[in-house]
């Protein structure tokens, strides 16, 4: 396909940057965002702003495509929004982490009214999406297809697919954080393990050495040595109490409604629900590694 036009909804950490990678590969993007700051922020970069939703659909040729990038609580409501301006053949991603339910149910609801969906998962972080991110796509294969290429250019190279009707995109990032949240936290134990030990370890280096042709070499492992270089082994001013979003949660239910065990990535997501009264060295590297991939905040409240 052409680089079309796309409207954009949603300046986040993500949102900002995939903004810069779209522009950088030739698209022209209108964004918008509810809260001014971001927008003065792109506006300030080169990117073309609206002041409304109202605005940029207006801006846009027909058949529209609208991007959203919200906190999956505003989804509905930007939804109900958007829609109120679009029509038939126009398409709108969902590329925030909205639970699969919601998106196969918003799916159901915008085809009554002939407004293509697509809900797409992104790993990766704001540096994937401002260099390439992992892209997980659910939805009707045909607007898919239709949408490919521009997937394509959002993703590092080969990391994009279809991953089939609706709301599979969204589960299969949900499950995909459940994991995180399971690896996290071995990692976390296990160099909370080593840090009890009576051999003064340098955990910077074992750190580092892990991650050199070892069995466990990652990307978590190798922030985690960023973390380390940056912060002191001590992991200083950290918070030993590990935020968290809705992913770990509904991949556990997930896995109870179809009955699947799920021990390690149950435990990871009560540990970090324990870790507000119960903070830890453990709670400390997961906070860590959360900024280090996220941008998320760990600092000591």
């Amino acid at each position: 396909m052409k680089k079309i036009k796309i409207g954009y909804i949603g300046l986040g950490k993500m949102g900002m940057n995939m903004v810069f990678c779209l522009r950088e590969k030739g698209y022209d993007v209108l964004a918008y965002n509810r809260k001014p700051e971001p927008r003065e922020i792109a506006h300030k970069a080169g990117v073309p702003v609206a002041s409304s939703v109202k605005e940029l659909v207006g801006n846009l040729a027909k058949p529209r495509t609208v991007w959203l990038m919200v906190s999956n609580g505003g989804v509905d409501e930007v939804l109900r929004e958007v829609v109120s301006y679009l029509d038939k053949g126009d398409t709108i991603i969902d590329g925030g982490n909205s639970l699969y339910k919601d998106s196969i149910r918003r799916s159901i609801d915008l085809e009554k009214k002939g407004i293509n969906f697509l809900d797409v998962g992104v790993s990766g972080g704001p540096k994937g999406a401002r260099y390439g991110a992992c892209i997980m796509v659910g939805g009707k294969k045909k607007v898919y297809e239709k949408y490919e290429s521009l997937f394509e250019d959002l993703a590092a190279i080969g990391a994009f697919a279809y991953m089939g009707t609706a709301g599979a995109g969204h589960f299969v990032k949900m499950v995909h954080n459940g994991i995180e949240y399971g690896m996290m936290q071995a990692i976390g134990e296990g160099f909370a393990v080593m840090k009890a030990s009576d051999f003064k370890l340098d955990l910077e280096k074992v750190a580092a050495l892990y991650n050199h042709k070892s069995v466990i070499e990652s990307r978590l492992v190798g922030w985690l040595a960023s973390a380390y270089e940056k912060q002191g082994t001590d992991l200083a001013g950290v918070s030993g109490s590990v935020a968290h979003t809705g992913e770990g949660e509904w991949t556990v239910n997930a896995a109870k409604e179809l009955n699947v065990p799920v021990p390690v990535i149950e435990k990871s997501f009560q540990f970090r629900v324990d870790s507000a009264k119960n903070p830890s060295y453990t709670g400390q590297v997961l906070s860590a590694l959360r900024n280090k991939f996220g941008g998320h905040s760990m600092k000591k409240e």
